[in-house]
């Protein structure tokens, strides 16, 4: 017996069926999404995924229209511009991704002749392509029989199961239950209709148990602990970094930088700001004009939170390059490509004058 089926309910063909069969019964159409069986365009399976990546679907259909429409091929995203791409990705966060999104463009346009590899082995091998991803893009987009495991996916078979496995050590438990049930014909439809369930009826909470097509194999549910599954180690507290952003006006606009490729925000403009480690803030010289916001900005990172004191300055003359670092003075366009931490400083500079 293949690893996995043993610890199903029910036989995996049955759950699978009753999987697609509700699947089949009305679905989310979505623009990457192919339909009627059909295997995918690996491009737009794979950018979608990167995208989703901790991402909701909603937040990821406008921006993956709009880079469809400037960079409608692997080659073109491949050829774009760094600083263009960082731009438009403003707003999605986790700005590693599209740092990596550029480096697996340009790995597949020189390695594979700018065509995806079918193979799940081949896929991680890529920049930034990892487990999900490659099975993902293996499944949907060529047909192969890999077990594409989220963390929708993790949370339906944690509950199907009642495995009390806590994260992420369930998480190798999961891929085996999953792969224990891809169906030979569909697995794309397979891995497309987990992710919906896990996403539309086993929510993290309220689950729709009676619109679930596993609903009376589920065992959790039987057992009364859907709310306890998946079940997860308990949180580190998480920290707080403090530090300084500087809103620079000048006659040409306000002035940005660019910040480290590597690190947080990579390679994205910014504002000026002090060092968020040591909460340290630049040094402003005593003859420039400068006011302290009373109101700080606070913003949610992955792994600490972030308060801003915002100053705003008018600095004298036109390059406040020597205190503020290099950049240029942007306008309203470069603006709105700021990252959601630089929209927030934005925010309260426009709300102190209102």
């Amino acid at each position: 017996m293949a690893e996995g089926m043993s610890d199903l309910p029910l036989d995996p063909a049955i759950l699978a069926a009753r999987l697609l069969a509700w699947y089949d019964a009305g679905h989310r159409a979505l623009p990457w999404r192919p339909e009627g069986g059909a295997l995918g365009d690996p491009y737009r399976v794979w950018l979608s995924e990167v995208m989703l990546q901790q991402t909701t679907v909603a937040a990821v259909v406008p921006y993956f229209q709009a880079f469809l429409a400037r960079w409608p091929t692997l080659p073109d995203l491949a050829a774009a511009d760094d600083a263009a791409v960082m731009a438009a990705w403003a707003g999605l966060g986790y700005y590693s991704r599209a740092r990596n999104l550029l480096a697996c463009a340009r790995a597949v346009a020189t390695t594979h002749g700018g065509r995806f590899p079918a193979e799940e082995a081949a896929l991680r091998a890529l920049p930034g392509v990892g487990p999900y991803t490659a099975a993902a893009v293996a499944a949907i987009a060529f047909g192969k029989p890999a077990a594409a495991v989220d963390g929708n996916v993790e949370r339906v078979l944690a509950r199907l199961t009642d495995d009390a496995t806590p994260l992420p050590g369930f998480k190798a438990r999961a891929r085996a239950l999953a792969q224990a049930m891809v169906p030979g014909d569909r697995p794309g439809d397979f891995a497309q209709a987990a992710i919906d369930l896990g996403a539309l009826v086993c929510r993290p909470r309220a689950p729709d148990c009676p619109a679930c097509p596993w609903a009376e194999a589920c065992r959790a549910r039987a057992d009364g602990t859907i709310a306890l599954r998946p079940a997860r180690p308990e949180k580190a507290a998480r920290p707080t970094r403090r530090g300084y952003a500087y809103w620079a006006v000048g006659p040409r606009g306000v002035w940005l930088v660019r910040r480290p490729p590597k690190g947080l925000l990579g390679g994205m403009l910014a504002l000026p700001c002090g060092d968020w480690l040591s909460g340290a803030p630049l040094a402003i010289p005593a003859g420039w004009r400068a006011q302290t916001l009373n109101a700080p900005v606070r913003h949610v990172f992955t792994h600490f939170a972030l308060t801003l004191t915002v100053v705003v300055l008018h600095p004298p003359g036109d390059d406040p390059a020597a205190v503020l670092g290099a950049g240029f003075w942007g306008g309203a366009a470069d603006l709105d490509a700021l990252p959601t931490v630089m929209k927030k400083v934005r925010r309260r500079v426009e709300e102190s004058r209102a």
